[in-house]
């Protein structure tokens, strides 16, 4: 029977490549499902043998704890050598979008909440 060994739900494609190749690479047999046209089913990677799972999510592990320091030490250089921007050059590059999008929540909180008080207001 097969065992569910990986989730593909919101993972990165670069990191799910990465996962497929480290299982192939330690010869685990597995295959893929996909989430469907309406994105409500498992996209996972699937091991055919359950003896295999111990192993192969201990890899996977250990893959996630090396991936996971990597990205952090490359965000962090990014952010110091000034390749991500901050927020305030954010608003300083596009201030219309960004009124825009507070004008636009404000708006929807106004009509969200505006009812409510009317509601408790009559009799």
């Amino acid at each position: 029977m097969s065992k569910l060994v990986f989730r593909l739900n919101n993972v990165p494609e670069t990191e799910a490549d990465l996962v497929r190749e480290l299982l192939t690479e330690h010869d685990f047999e597995f295959y893929e499902t996909h989430a469907g046209r309406w994105g409500i089913s498992v996209a996972a990677l699937w091991l055919k043998n359950d003896e295999d799972f111990a192993a192969a999510r201990a890899l996977i592990d250990e893959f996630q704890q090396q991936h996971t320091q990597t990205m952090r030490a490359e965000y962090e250089e990014a952010k110091k050598e000034g390749r991500i921007p901050t927020f305030w050059q954010l608003l300083r590059g596009s201030p219309v979008v960004f009124v825009s999008y507070w004008i636009l929540i404000l708006a929807v909180a106004a009509l969200s909440i505006f009812p409510i008080f009317g509601f408790f207001d009559s009799p």
